[in-house]
């Protein structure tokens, strides 16, 4: 695919005025390795090995390392870079993507949720908003009918379940008109976030039907979560997956004390190609598979 230089000066523009969001509320950029010894742990996304004198394993999300350097007293931090994912081709996926992730500490997760909404503004303008809870969207768009989808899906745990109605079914309803903010996660998808009041404190935005961030109040306590990276890699293995090796330098930077912090992960590859009115992000990438 020829390269088009009004893609690369976009990005470039865009690039910049990322930085300057972050630079405007005194929040540092830093630089995490994307190769680690150990993995990211998660049901549904699948990790890219390397092998050198023993597999090492390319990163999904620099979260982990981020949070190593919050627990060291980084404060404010935000990393823009590549990512990787094993086995996601296709208009909106490429094993490898931009990911602009950051974190803070000093504001609460509805202030939160507000400043994602305003990052995503430098792409797509000013919209209006929709809120729905995690319950409610699954119950107005979804039929709750699994089998149609994949034969062994009546035999999958219920999360697995509703993430496949979710994705089928929901996702394509959300945000025709502008940003919506999905809330409220049952508390056994909470992954890395906390738990209040019986549901997770995490959020997805949407827009068009397209995942753009996904979001937490995150959690801080070091049993809890090697508890739930133990329960990710016992569904792993129920969907034949195989398990993957938990980050002990991430547990460790939580048992050192992650401070009280909310977080977010935002796709700029999917934020590029809908301000640039695109329908797949090989139009926006210089290079893509």
């Amino acid at each position: 695919m020829p390269i088009n230089r009004e893609i690369l000066a976009e990005r470039a523009e865009m690039l910049a005025e990322v930085r300057q969001f972050f630079a405007d509320r005194n929040v540092l950029e830093v630089d995490c390795p994307a190769l680690s010894p150990e993995s990211p742990v998660d049901v549904h996304i699948d990790v890219m090995q390397v092998q050198l004198d023993k597999p090492y394993y390319l990163h999904t999300s620099p979260e982990y390392r981020m949070k190593e350097l919050l627990s060291f007293g980084s404060g404010d931090i935000y990393q823009m870079g590549h990512v990787y994912r094993q086995e996601e081709v296709g208009p909106l996926h490429n094993p490898e993507f931009t990911m602009v992730e950051w974190y803070r500490c000093a504001v609460s997760y509805e202030e939160f949720i507000q400043e994602t909404l305003a990052f995503m503004s430098l792409f797509l303008g000013d919209l209006p908003v929709t809120y729905y809870t995690y319950k409610d969207a699954l119950e107005k768009y979804s039929s709750g009918d699994v089998k149609k989808y994949h034969p062994d899906a009546e035999n999958w745990d219920k999360d697995t379940q509703a993430q496949l109605l979710m994705s089928c079914e929901v996702e394509p309803h959300l945000g025709k008109e502008g940003p919506y903010v999905l809330d409220k996660f049952p508390a056994s998808q909470a992954a890395l976030s906390q738990v209040r009041e019986g549901f997770a404190e995490r959020f997805e935005i949407y827009y068009k039907g397209i995942e753009l961030a996904n979001g937490y109040h995150e959690l801080t306590d070091p049993q809890e979560q090697r508890r739930r990276f133990i329960e990710s890699n016992q569904k792993r293995i129920a969907l034949g997956k195989q398990a993957l090796p938990i980050d002990k330098s991430f547990i460790a930077a939580l048992e050192r004390g992650l401070p009280d912090c909310c977080g977010v992960a935002v796709g700029f590859d999917r934020l590029m190609m809908l301000k640039t009115n695109k329908t797949s992000l090989q139009e926006t990438l210089p290079f893509s598979w």
